[in-house]
């Protein structure tokens, strides 16, 4: 097609419905007959194709979407990615009626992931990784968040660290990494958390931000986990380095995590299955996300739900994500992540497609550059084989992605 445009890296894609997703706007922000141009990868113009400046049109490399959606690409805002081997073995065994004591008895739990990590090489974890978020890929995700957590020693949790760093070089995607070493306790603290926070705030912490292997600090506010004080001070020192915090946040009981969070600003809180009035309206007051995982809800048999209610009640942004994990949430589709949302959270079909778009970006500090289609953000795009935008909710098991653009290519 040749042309000036072409040489300067311009993309045109038209004859296409687009859900821009844009703030403010009413439903998805729906464009029908729409047109968007990316040039070197950022979005120049996303709109109606009549209102487009003709010399966007004029030489560029040109997609005739064929009256196809565009939404933005998708984005995973919680996920564990980066582990060795399985826990189906523990699954096999909750369901002939094992409880999680005896299975954390018989060496499973967190402790068994620590174990396979650690004797993993950093060259394993990746290769295990990848099929992985080929699958979360293959669905038009092109945004991922990537948590240590189990390795639970400075070396290990690196090692992971270096590992999720790693996957964007094999693949077209955007990977941001989380240091979540507060996560469990390792055989070898010997039952002291508080000397094993010490260890995280005082040397695992300083390192990994000196190598600039994370992008934020997460930690496990329970009662199987860490006390509000304990996470207090990891925040602490995640805040001296310059890094934002995240927090795993009411999953399990009510410690007031997603106050704890919203009190650091937090750029997430997450689970949040027992946070209470309170902790939402401090959510909502400091812009708090919360990060909405059916996903472990699910598979957990948990009973009490979220309150979503509460989130919409206050305002609070609500993101979506899969919570990809070997014990709790081996999950690695959020097309069906979405589904579970609406059916067993009760999520509108806004609510979840704004989830893992806008307020996934939103939930990992990226809103300014990828999560809507607007000038001036990443040419980060999902293009989908559907009638309306619901049936990315509304389908199980059935993927109608039909072109996955990232960076514009």
């Amino acid at each position: 097609m040749g042309g000036e445009n072409e040489k300067s890296g311009l993309r045109l894609w038209r004859n296409a419905r687009l859900a821009t997703m844009a703030e403010g706007a009413a439903g998805f922000g729906i464009v029908e007959k729409g047109a968007l141009a990316a040039r070197d990868g950022i979005i120049v113009y996303a709109g109606p194709e009549a209102d487009m400046p003709a010399s966007l049109g004029q030489g560029a490399e040109t997609v005739d979407c064929a009256g196809r959606w565009i939404t933005p690409g998708l984005i995973d805002c919680h996920t564990h990615l980066v582990y060795a081997g399985n826990r189906a073995n523990e699954f096999e065994m909750r369901l002939a009626g094992a409880t999680y004591e005896e299975v954390a008895r018989a060496g499973g739990g967190i402790v068994s992931s620590v174990k396979s990590l650690r004797a993993a090489s950093e060259d394993e974890l990746v290769a295990q990784t990848l099929p992985r978020l080929d699958a979360l890929m293959a669905e038009g995700v092109t945004t991922v968040e990537v948590k240590s957590g189990y390795g639970l020693d400075l070396d290990n949790e690196k090692k992971s660290l270096r590992a999720a760093r790693l996957l964007d070089g094999e693949r077209k995607v955007t990977v941001r990494t989380t240091c979540l070493a507060a996560h469990a306790l390792p055989p070898e603290a010997q039952g002291d958390k508080d000397a094993f926070i010490d260890l995280v705030a005082g040397t695992i912490l300083p390192e990994v931000a000196a190598e600039k292997l994370a992008d934020a600090v997460d930690g496990f506010c329970e009662g199987i986990a860490f006390s509000p004080e304990q996470i207090a001070r990891v925040f602490d020192k995640a805040k001296a380095l310059g890094l934002p915090v995240k927090l795993h946040a009411d999953q399990l009981s009510n410690l007031h995590g997603a106050a704890l969070a919203a009190r650091y600003g937090a750029l997430s809180a997450d689970h949040l299955e027992y946070t209470d009035e309170g902790g939402a309206a401090a959510m909502a007051k400091t812009g708090t996300v919360a990060t909405i995982l059916p996903g472990a809800y699910y598979f957990i048999r948990e009973t009490k739900k979220p309150p979503v209610d509460l989130f919409r009640r206050h305002g609070v942004k609500m993101a979506v994500a899969t919570d990809s994990n070997p014990g709790t949430s081996p999950l690695t589709s959020l097309l069906l992540t979405m589904n579970m949302a609406a059916t067993l959270f009760g999520l509108t079909v806004d609510e979840c497609l704004a989830g893992v778009t806008r307020e996934a970006a939103r939930a990992l500090g990226l809103l300014d550059k990828t999560g809507t289609l607007e000038a001036g953000k990443s040419a980060d795009l999902a293009i989908w084989d559907i009638e309306r935008p619901a049936e990315l909710v509304y389908r199980m098991g059935f993927n109608p992605l039909h072109a996955r653009i990232w960076r514009g290519q």
